[in-house]
């Protein structure tokens, strides 16, 4: 399937020398009008420096340009971090004929180090002048913000909304240092939709909460989290921005229409959310749990959360082991009160335990369906409510300790 930019949108992915190893390391992703601009952030105290710049710009009913560099991190740089963040956004806004402001920046890599300045200028300078909106300059933007990520990850849906064409295209990073709210990963949800301000945020919260907040490799909350989502209106028949009217466009989505957007983002939120563990630094196994049958939905969150962190559990998998104990008594210390006589546990659509007690099942059948297959179920039912939730995580090996003895050094 061809993926597409939405319309009003440019992109292009360059080396510009951050990284040692060659490989493409500055994307630029601008939009040819002004697009409403919403984000979400880590909750790290510890926050970079270009999350404290786009914490000040988003919301906002004018974003022009994403400037994104990986290898350095740009995070505990101190004042001079903060500096250069805003340096690097004035640059990209230069590159497009935009204001400072209009600007947003994002990095990702070792924590600590001070931005190549020259470097990063040298680079925006690089990527204007290689701008398209063709399906490789969205790939060479989405290879730009990688990491230790061993693939690209891009996903985007064309769907009718209001009798309209409409495209939510993404792009996202992460592979490692993954714990909810959020995890080291960056995220630029693009779409030429007309939204306003205040329905782009509320629509981003809650895809992030039911998506890229359900995810974790290692459980470490990163200091650089950030998902963007920019709609340019490009779409819609009457798209010049019009921000004294309160809204960014003179006809926003409304009623059925912003269902319809925000179930379409929802869906790219989540493929995308689903391709960073997938990705998982050393991982043989993507692993979806889910918990049925609670309170609430933080009850649900909370219990599949434990379990997905578990290092017992997911070295269990690992070894395509179907040691359901370990499942089991992770539920029980989540700090969450239900019935243990009621607890009834799947793996692989295989029965393991079933309302507080084993049953009789093939150790070798559950173990060969663990190693025969990249994906990993865990279903946990309690009988406590109606509530549920799922939770991506990865197995952990050995591969994942050498990438991360060895990231620095």
């Amino acid at each position: 399937m061809l993926l597409r930019l939405p319309q009003g949108y440019r992109a292009a992915g360059v080396f510009c020398g951050v990284k040692r190893s060659g490989k493409l390391d500055l994307s630029l992703v601008v939009s040819d009008r002004p697009a409403v601009g919403a984000a979400v952030y880590t909750k790290n105290l510890v926050c970079a420096a270009p999350v404290t710049i786009d914490r000040e710009r988003t919301p906002s009913e004018a974003i022009r340009v994403v400037a994104i560099n990986s290898g350095v991190a740009n995070a505990c740089t101190g004042d001079q971090g903060i500096a250069d963040a805003r340096q690097m956004a004035a640059w990209a806004a230069e590159a497009v004929d935009a204001r400072p402001e209009q600007a947003l920046v994002m990095s990702t890599g070792v924590i600590g180090s001070m931005l190549p300045m020259d470097k990063i200028q040298a680079g925006i300078q690089a990527a204007a002048r290689e701008l398209g909106d063709d399906e490789q300059s969205l790939d060479n933007a989405a290879r730009g913000i990688m990491t230790t990520d061993t693939v690209p990850k891009l996903c985007g849906r064309e769907v009718s909304i209001g009798g309209t064409l409409t495209r939510v295209t993404g792009i996202a990073k992460g592979a490692a240092m993954i714990g909810p709210n959020m995890s080291t990963m960056l995220s630029l949800i693009m779409t030429d939709a007309p939204l306003r301000v205040k329905d782009a945020q509320a629509a981003l919260v809650d895809a992030v909460d039911e998506s890229f907040h359900c995810i974790s490799v290692d459980g470490h909350m990163s200091t650089n989290d950030t998902v963007i989502l920019l709609a340019n209106g490009a779409a819609s028949p009457s798209p010049n921005p019009s921000p004294e009217r309160g809204g960014g466009f003179p006809n926003p989505l409304t009623g059925k229409g912003l269902e319809d957007f925000r179930t379409t983002l929802f869906e790219v939120s989540e493929d995308l959310a689903q391709s960073i563990p997938a990705d998982g630094e050393g991982a043989t196994h993507l692993i979806t749990v889910e918990v049925h049958g609670c309170r609430s939905r933080q009850d649900a969150l909370r219990i599949g959360k434990t379990i997905a962190d578990s290092p017992l559990v997911k070295t269990a998998i690992a070894g395509a082991d179907p040691n359901w104990g370990r499942i089991v008594s992770a539920a029980g210390y989540a700090g969450v009160q239900f019935d243990p006589s009621k607890v009834t546990l799947h793996l692989n659509g295989l029965l393991l335990y079933e309302r507080g007690a084993p049953v009789d099942f093939s150790p070798d059948a559950v173990s060969k369906s663990i190693a025969a297959d990249r994906n990993t179920s865990i279903v946990l039912i309690l009988e406590e409510g109606k509530a549920c939730a799922r939770f991506w995580t990865t197995d952990l090996t050995a591969e994942y300790v050498r990438l991360n003895a060895d990231y620095h050094t």
